[in-house]
């Protein structure tokens, strides 16, 4: 053979192995990738063949599909009472992906994952039948925090304290994800993405604001267990007006005429003395703060109930004027309402508390689970004499003090209020915050709630923990007692 020709063959072979090679490992070993990239058509157009799995609610599917016609994308997501529950499930949409709920079992929810396949499926690539996600949300306690935020910008958080079930979770505004579900859905998408008030943040989860006074419930926990005082019922060492250290800065009390002054911590918690918690920080020491603000949940970066929420934070590096001001939930403290209830929910339950989670299981087609999430997987927080001290206090606040809008007849209720500075010097209106328990002793019912109002829209006179937060924690945990 001509040696030319015998060198072309060769390099045409070499040309050939590598194309084969290539082929095969972009079958074997990229395929998934590629079939999985957010740019690849075709797996929107299989994510959209069949109707989509359901997500449930007490028993009942709260989300749906549709025929389409005109698309090659089959089928589209609808929603039952889809603001009603938009903050739990989250949007699934043809064009913008999906979130909440909808993103985290997205798999599931349209048949491609792996744990729905038989071994043969997995090499066919066969579609399966989809998954159903079944979640903790109580309707009734969805509803009542629903109606009673109406038409204000807050958000709100119901949590079972001995098992961390999460029972409601709203967000408002909130928007209906059935009218984002499409492809040809834009005036829509834009209206919900430039709206000021930011109706697709999940403000339950995801807004860390001040949590003011509420706060004031961890730094109480701090100076029990550190041993600063012996019980809620011992006079503290509280000057009034009390004078941030190092600054002539005087901090002031809401209330002029309440007994503030070396004010034990039930009575300042009743009346929200803000001199005996700021000088109480400043003594335990930011790092003792901090230490119980961890215990409690804050500054966790990866706290998922499966969806992740925002860090709730509290500070380091501080002075001792800002530490006495972290004392009162201001300076850099912020929270989520998910995680003041968690606060609530472990004073609830003796100083344990329960881990967070609002989907209870994830099954497949027959019914057999994929996954599922113990209820009361608990840590210790606080010891059980803090817990309970905590828990006179709070009722004091609700029985004679700033909650007395949280009573329920028939039921032990606690609580806290919070109202806290925004703005520049305080120029904007203060966020109205409450936390708070409830048990019934009858059947041991029980259930921790947190409420924020971002903007209800009142004069800035008419703000406060009560008169805004604390009528709708009221109604959330009547409902849940039921």
């Amino acid at each position: 053979m001509n040696k030319t020709i015998r060198r072309t063959s060769v390099f045409v072979l070499l040309l050939v192995l590598a194309l084969l090679g290539r082929a095969t490992w972009v079958q074997a070993y990229e395929g998934k990738a590629l079939a999985d990239d957010s740019k690849n058509r075709r797996k929107t157009i299989a994510q959209y063949a069949q109707p989509l799995g359901n997500i449930v609610v007490a028993g009942s599917p709260v989300t749906g599909s549709k025929k389409t016609e005109g698309t090659d994308l089959e089928y589209r997501r609808t929603y039952t009472d889809g603001e009603l529950y938009a903050a739990v499930t989250g949007y699934s949409s043809q064009a913008y992906g999906a979130t909440q709920l909808e993103g985290i079992y997205s798999d599931v929810l349209d048949g491609t994952d792996d744990r729905l396949k038989t071994p043969l499926d997995a090499v066919t690539r066969k579609q399966q039948q989809p998954g159903t996600v079944v979640t903790t949300i109580d309707p009734d306690v969805q509803k009542a925090a629903y109606r009673a935020l109406g038409d204000t910008k807050g958000a709100a958080v119901a949590v079972d304290p001995a098992t961390g079930r999460i029972l409601a979770m709203v967000s408002t505004p909130s928007y209906d994800p059935s009218k984002i579900a499409g492809t040809s859905d834009g005036d829509a998408w834009k209206a919900l993405t430039t709206d000021a008030d930011k109706p697709l943040v999940n403000r339950a989860l995801r807004q860390p604001l001040p949590p003011g006074s509420t706060f004031k419930l961890v730094v109480a926990a701090a100076a029990l267990e550190d041993g600063l005082y012996g019980s809620v019922d011992t006079a503290t060492e509280s000057p009034d007006p009390y004078t941030l250290p190092g600054t002539r800065t005087v901090l002031k009390n809401e209330n002029a005429s309440a007994p503030c002054e070396n004010a034990t911590i039930r009575t300042a918690l009743r009346y929200s003395c803000n001199n005996v918690f700021a000088k109480m920080a400043a003594d335990l020491g930011q790092d003792k703060v901090k230490a119980m603000a961890e215990k409690f949940g804050f500054n966790d970066a990866e706290l998922d109930v499966p969806v992740r929420a925002y860090a709730s934070v509290y500070p380091s590096g501080m002075d001792k004027a800002q530490t006495a001001l972290t004392g009162i939930g201001q300076f850099d403290v912020t929270a989520t309402p998910l995680q003041m209830a968690m606060v609530s929910a472990a004073i609830a339950n003796d100083g344990l508390l329960a881990a967070p989670h609002m989907v209870s299981e994830v099954v497949d087609s027959d019914g057999d689970a994929l996954s599922t999430f113990e209820d009361g997987d608990s840590e210790r927080i606080v010891s059980s004499s803090t817990a309970g001290q905590l828990r006179s206090a709070m009722r004091t606040v609700v029985d004679e003090g700033t909650g007395t809008n949280a009573a329920i007849d028939g039921a032990e209720v606690g609580g806290k209020t919070g109202t806290a500075q925004h703005g520049e010097n305080n120029s904007k209106t203060p966020y109205a915050w409450f936390t708070s328990y409830a048990k019934t002793p009858s059947d041991g019912k029980q259930v921790a709630v947190a409420v924020m109002i971002e903007d209800s829209g009142a004069a800035r006179s008419e703000v406060s923990g009560n008169g805004l937060a604390a009528p709708v924690a009221q109604k959330m945990m009547a409902a849940a007692l039921k």
